[in-house]
C-alpha cells in the first residue's frame, strides 16, 4: 500500500470515520475513497489533496524515496 493509501485509512479510522461518512465529510465518492484506500496509482491528485486536506495535509513535489521498495 502506498504511503498516502496508508496515511489516509489510518487517520480516517483514528477519526473514528467509515469510508462512507469520510467521503460524504470530504466531498468525495465513496468509489474514490475505497480505490485511494487501496492504492489504486491512477487517482486524480486533485481529489487525493481534498481527501488530505480533512487532516491538514496536502501532497508536494519531492524526491521519490525508493528504499521501501
Amino acid at each position: 500500500m502506498n504511503k498516502i493509501a496508508e496515511f489516509i485509512k489510518i487517520e480516517r479510522k483514528k477519526a473514528g470515520l467509515t469510508q462512507e461518512e469520510f467521503a460524504l465529510r470530504s466531498g468525495l465518492g465513496l468509489r474514490f475513497v475505497r480505490e485511494l484506500e487501496q492504492g489504486k496509482e491512477t487517482v486524480r491528485l486533485d481529489k487525493v489533496n481534498q481527501a488530505l486536506e480533512m487532516f491538514g495535509m496536502e501532497t508536494v513535489p519531492g524526491k521519490i524515496d525508493r528504499s521501501d521498495t
